[in-house]
Formats: C-alpha cells, sequence, structure tokens
C-alpha cells in the first residue's frame, strides 16, 4: 500500500501469491532496485580524473568541480593535489601550480580559471 510510481508498478507483475512475508518482499525488492543506488565517491576517485587532451581548460576545471561536489568531507589539500595532478605535465598551468604548491583549493581554481580566458 506504500509503494507509488515505477515501484507500484513493478509490484503489480509480480505473479499473485509469489511473496510468503515480508522478508520475502525486502530481498526481491533489494534485488530489483539495489542498481539504482547512488554509489558514493571517495576522494581518491578525483586522483583519477584527468584532462583529455582535446579538452579545454574551461571544461576540465567544470568536470572537476562536479566530481567534486559528489564527495562529502574532502580535504581541501587533497582536492587541490588531485586537481594538479589531472594537469598535463607541459601545461603552463601546470608548471604555475608547482611553483606554488601550499595553494588552497580556492586559489588554484582561481589561478585556473585566470589561465582559461
Amino acid at each position: 500500500m506504500t509503494l507509488r510510481g515505477a515501484a507500484q508498478d513493478w509490484f503489480h507483475t509480480l505473479p499473485s501469491a509469489s511473496i510468503g512475508n515480508f522478508k520475502e518482499f525486502a530481498i526481491i525488492f533489494t534485488k530489483e532496485y539495489t542498481s539504482y543506488k547512488t554509489v558514493r565517491k571517495h576522494a581518491d576517485h578525483l586522483f583519477n580524473l584527468r584532462k583529455k587532451p582535446d579538452e579545454s581548460l574551461r571544461d576540465y576545471l567544470r568536470r572537476f568541480k562536479a566530481e567534486k561536489a559528489n564527495i562529502i568531507g574532502c580535504n581541501d589539500q587533497v582536492e587541490s593535489s588531485a586537481f594538479k595532478k589531472g594537469l598535463p605535465t607541459e601545461h603552463k598551468l601546470y608548471r604555475k601550480l608547482a611553483i606554488t604548491p601550499s595553494q588552497t583549493l580556492a586559489e588554484v581554481f582561481a589561478t585556473a580559471e585566470r589561465y582559461a580566458l
């Protein structure tokens, strides 16, 4: 009685009397909807991000910020290190950021925005 929308539609497709108790229902329901669960990302995920060769700096910055928004409780220094690591070593911004390594994430993003312009 409490299911709504797609879950209710799914429930009505089950054969009549195919579920004997709530425990069975919970197992079947979980198997059906586990794939819809959002996976929380860890801060380490940011180190997998790389600026693509054909990607503009502005697009990389936007993509990085979007991924960062999915991570809760990440350390500012870890985020700025991951952003720098994603840049090609021959990129001018990478060299600029390497000269001043102890910048906050806000400073790194501000510098990246200036370079993107």
